[in-house]
């Protein structure tokens, strides 16, 4: 049911195309997330307007508020948020690495409380497929432990339980209409990382993904961890970096073979009152917006860039109209997406190199 075709490359950069059950991912693609079956201050239609093909949702999240089993009565996520495109769920597992003090592992699984009322659950890999399935995303992920990335004694402790639980998570699923994905792990440690590159790759998976970055490594060693990582994973599968969303973030992964890229990044900034450009970001609570007739982005074709000008957003943030966050989330998705779209475009016609020079050296001049 889940295939690969990789339609063009430049180096080490790849166009393809994921086929899923709820249609196909033109790759690279990015995801807004949806933690609880809602991409916040933005509708599903507006999503589509934007050109969103794959929202991500959060297993930890819908576990404990609605509950798994209410979404599986409902008719799935798909149902429930009425989202007819691809949905991805992550296991949990990155949200239960945050709950720090409220969590205890060990090598059959996690215990752990809610944050909301302090409750006692309990995820196995096996739980962890079973929400999903009841969810009904197209994409899933193995159950895994993410560690900080720099304890090299504990990091290794965690990779292992991690391949332990992705051979779990293969056993249990029953699915056939979910294509379930592994996880990298290993921290900034590049030979715990071609282990863990390896031994996921053995598992002959639909698709891989890097996890545990992004949270607190340098960017030169995250680079460097993906560089690594992609040269191990297969080159007939889809790469999903987890939790990465800048600009550059994405610019510099894509030279490296990353193909899937999700990061709440582009609605949290929105909620916080600014303004995602390739190049910049403008926190439009500054006076200097308050007369400013330009929209936040001239070359941007969004609805919100169309209509609205930064001085009319800057308004709605100082008067606390719920309307502000909509707007910028329309805009800062769409900023990402067109992004996206245009790195596919350049890979397909063989002018990547070309796009990748003219956006770092764009960069450094905004730096400058």
């Amino acid at each position: 049911m889940f295939s690969f075709e990789i339609q063009a490359t430049d180096g080490q950069a790849r166009a393809g195309i994921f086929h899923t059950h709820h249609g196909e991912l033109l790759t690279p693609v990015f995801a807004p997330v949806g933690t609880q079956a809602t991409v916040k201050a933005i509708t599903p239609r507006q999503l589509q307007e934007v050109g969103a093909s794959l929202i991500l949702a959060n297993t930890y999240h819908l576990y404990i508020r609605p509950g798994d089993e209410l979404v599986a009565r409902m008719g799935g996520l798909h149902t429930f948020m009425n989202w007819d495109r691809p949905i991805l769920t992550d296991s949990g597992g990155f949200q239960i690495f945050s709950l720090a003090a409220n969590r205890k592992i060990d090598e059959d699984g996690v215990t752990f409380k809610s944050h909301i009322d302090g409750s006692l659950h309990r995820f196995t890999p096996e739980k962890a497929i079973s929400i999903q399935e009841n969810l009904g995303a197209d994409i899933i992920m193995a159950f895994d432990e993410c560690a900080s990335p720099y304890e090299r004694d504990y990091i290794h402790q965690a990779m292992l339980r991690t391949h332990k639980w992705a051979e779990r998570c293969l056993a249990a699923r029953s699915r056939n209409d979910q294509a379930l994905f592994g996880i990298v792990q290993g921290g900034v440690f590049a030979d715990l990382r071609q282990v863990s590159a390896e031994f996921i790759t053995s598992l002959d998976l639909p698709g891989n993904a890097i996890g545990g970055l992004s949270v607190g490594e340098t960017k030169d060693e995250m680079y460097s961890i993906v560089e690594t990582v992609n040269q191990i994973l297969p080159h007939n599968k889809p790469r999903y970096l987890m939790g990465v969303g800048t600009p550059n973030d994405i610019v510099q992964s894509v030279m490296r073979g990353v193909d899937i890229f999700d990061c709440v990044l582009p609605t949290r900034l929105a909620r916080h009152n600014a303004a995602l450009t390739r190049f910049d970001r403008l926190n439009l609570v500054n006076a200097a917006f308050a007369d400013d007739p330009e929209p936040i982005d001239q070359a941007c074709l969004c609805y919100t860039c169309q209509h609205y000008s930064r001085a009319y957003l800057r308004h709605l943030i100082i008067a606390r109209e719920m309307l502000a966050a909509t707007l910028l989330s329309i805009h800062n998705i769409q900023t990402l997406i067109d992004l996206i779209k245009d790195m596919r475009q350049a890979i397909i016609t063989g002018q990547f190199t070309q796009f990748v020079s003219a956006f770092l050296d764009h960069q450094q001049d905004n730096l400058e």
